[in-house]
């Protein structure tokens, strides 16, 4: 019950579900490319992060100079069909819509980190999400 609580407290900002929208949808992603695709500072984004990671709903990892976020997917049952059900209402709603087109073309500019510079193999994919979101 406390970690379900602390997902339900996490998940209860707007800013934590954009970025968790991201990163539900895209696997991985640098925290420079959160903040140029939501807007964000540097220290508003870590803030988030950082209660995600709380929460235990994503995990980082150094590669180079950056560091990378992606959803944790070790949780029970219950939770996974929560996070499921929550990225696919995500499509229901023009912020997260406009948040994932954002990204888009920050990758078909070349400006992505993640996806122009450390993963260039999975740009495509972020550029197929347009069809599904």
């Amino acid at each position: 019950m406390d970690q379900l609580l602390r997902i339900l407290k996490a998940i209860s900002d707007e800013s934590r579900l954009r970025i968790l929208n991201l990163i539900l949808n895209v696997d991985e992603i640098c925290v420079c490319d959160i903040e140029s695709t939501l807007g964000f500072t540097q220290t508003k984004v870590s803030r988030h992060l950082t209660a995600l990671k709380n929460a235990n709903l994503v995990t980082d990892r150094r590669q180079g100079l950056w560091i990378l976020y992606s959803f944790t997917g070790n949780k029970e049952d219950s939770h996974k069909q929560l996070l499921r059900g929550l990225k696919d209402s995500f499509s229901s709603y023009p912020i997260f819509r406009e948040d994932i087109r954002h990204l888009q073309q920050a990758v078909k500019k070349g400006q992505c980190k993640t996806f122009n510079v450390i993963h260039p193999n999975r740009a495509l994919k972020v550029m197929e999400l347009q069809g599904k979101i």
